[in-house]
């Protein structure tokens, strides 16, 4: 299955996010508060998917996306909104983004939107 790096200010977002993908056998390779540290730790663990919250600290999920797509333009990257941020999806997608999914989070959805990515 895949290797996938988590980035979320929220704890018990990663934290949600981390069980219902590792229930369907991916391995999580880290886990990241913003946008900083998502583009580092891509970069030190080539991760094969990225689930990215938009609104974080320091440098925002949509700053992280541009940065990590210019310097890896294969990355594979799904953005995390909560309900009512359909501008910045959009903004994501432009970006860059693979897809998408809506806090809180649907298991289903979430797994879909991750096999889809993959595929």
């Amino acid at each position: 299955m895949a290797r996938i790096l988590i980035v979320d200010d929220a704890k018990f977002m990663r934290m949600t996010l981390s069980n219902i993908l590792t229930k369907a056998n991916h391995e999580i390779v880290g886990e990241g508060e913003n946008g900083i540290e998502a583009i580092e730790l891509y970069r030190k663990l080539n991760p094969d998917l990225v689930t990215l919250d938009i609104t974080m600290p320091e440098m925002s999920g949509l700053d992280a996306i541009r940065e990590i797509r210019k310097e890896f333009p294969q990355a594979k990257i799904i953005m995390c909104s909560a309900m009512g941020q359909q501008k910045m999806v959009v903004e994501a997608i432009e970006a860059g983004a693979k897809d998408f999914i809506v806090k809180p989070f649907d298991e289903g959805r979430v797994l879909e939107a991750i096999n889809r990515v993959l595929n």
